[in-house]
């Protein structure tokens, strides 16, 4: 299956609560699980993913370490000023190794999504890719 929520298919980060210039937003959709996107340590921490077009979702992977909750929502629109959530979800905690998981969110339909990371294992979190399959 395709990733499409690669840069390379023309995805963008269009918003992240934090940002390091060695660990930058634009990380998360690089396809490369070595680079990744650090937080500040403070929560919730949010970033936002904007499609080319409007994408049909059923599966989001992730590749992060020391997320807690996730919660991820929608939107439709254009302009992305309105969102629902279509999944929540809580991550067990891994000592030396990435946090792999799989999310399904049955064929949603999507402009936007919106990742909000509302707590974590210790004060700093990382995502290092997220993928989407149709």
């Amino acid at each position: 299956m395709i990733n499409t929520a690669l840069n390379s298919f023309g995805a963008q980060v269009v918003l992240a609560t934090s940002s390091d210039e060695n660990h930058p937003p634009e990380n998360i959709i690089d396809g490369i699980t070595e680079t990744f996107w650090l937080s500040t340590g403070m929560f919730p921490q949010e970033f936002i993913i904007r499609f080319p077009d409007n994408m049909k979702i059923s599966l989001i992977s992730m590749h992060s370490f020391n997320i807690k909750r996730l919660r991820i929502e929608k939107s439709t629109l254009e302009e992305a000023d309105k969102f629902e959530v279509i999944a929540e979800k809580e991550f067990e905690h891994t000592e030396s190794s990435l946090q792999t998981n799989d999310i399904s969110v049955d064929g949603s339909h999507a402009t936007h999504l919106r990742f909000l990371i509302l707590s974590g294992y210790d004060h700093f979190v990382s995502v290092h890719k997220v993928g989407l399959q149709a």
